[in-house]
């Protein structure tokens, strides 16, 4: 996602040795991913299926596979990264140690925390923002908050930023202590699958080409909302340029 919005993007991961791990690769080259740090293994490559309601809205299943057997010491950064983008479908151990190599060297480090799990404080406190839905917010917090609330409660944790995503309701971010709501963009939903994943790549990618936390949020909520009133069929049509339009509208 983070590539096809424009960034120069690499991955690090694993996958195993079944035919899926071919699919996942081919997957990367196309949009245009540096595979060179996914590593190899036996074994099934981690997957996730699928639960999508006749309204569009989303659920999956995850089968983590080859994910749990990544090497955290074999992941190295490039040289030139601005942006670290993690999430919880593999093991804390590799998360800290990429966070750990990140702020070593003035990366930035955002985690999407999910799938909702436990984490220790000091990966929190490595990083710069958090983003995680209202479920995922409560279930850190162990209470259901408002999101505002929320927002700023999970910021005294560690991150020195927190975004919660709210879905068709948008979201709400609290920055240096200052707490801002963005109104999701009103659409058409076709499928909601995969649009959290359209948002954390174009934030992360206006992120990376410079822009603010505020501007490239902005830009990934409209990334999102043209993403989920896209067809999946026609979602390869979704460029930085078409996502600039539909914020002009």
């Amino acid at each position: 996602a983070a590539a096809k919005m424009g960034a120069r993007t690499a991955m690090a991961g694993r996958v195993g040795s079944d035919g899926f791990a071919e699919v996942l690769l081919e997957g990367l080259a196309a949009a245009g991913v540096d595979a060179g740090a996914v590593q190899r293994g036996d074994g099934a490559s981690g997957m996730s299926v699928a639960i999508v309601t006749a309204g569009g809205d989303y659920g999956a299943v995850i089968v983590s596979g080859a994910n749990l057997a990544i090497k955290a010491g074999a992941v190295a950064l490039p040289e030139d990264a601005r942006v670290v983008l993690l999430q919880n479908e593999v093991p804390e151990v590799v998360n800290l140690a990429v966070a750990r190599r990140a702020r070593s060297g003035g990366v930035r480090v955002v985690l999407n925390a999910a799938p909702m799990r436990a984490m220790a404080p000091e990966l929190l406190g490595l990083v710069d923002l958090l983003v995680v839905n209202r479920v995922e917010a409560a279930g850190l917090l162990g209470r259901v908050a408002p999101a505002a609330e929320a927002a700023e409660a999970l910021a005294r944790i560690g991150p020195a930023s927190v975004c919660v995503t709210l879905g068709g309701e948008g979201l709400v971010l609290c920055d240096g202590g200052t707490v801002t709501g963005m109104a999701a963009h009103a659409v058409a939903v076709a499928s909601t699958h995969g649009a959290g994943d359209a948002f954390i790549g174009a934030m992360a990618a206006r992120l990376d080409l410079g822009d603010g936390l505020v501007d490239a949020l902005n830009f990934a909520r409209a990334a999102a909302a043209l993403y989920v009133a896209t067809p999946v069929a026609d979602r390869g049509g979704i460029t930085p340029a078409a996502v600039r339009a539909f914020q002009s509208r």
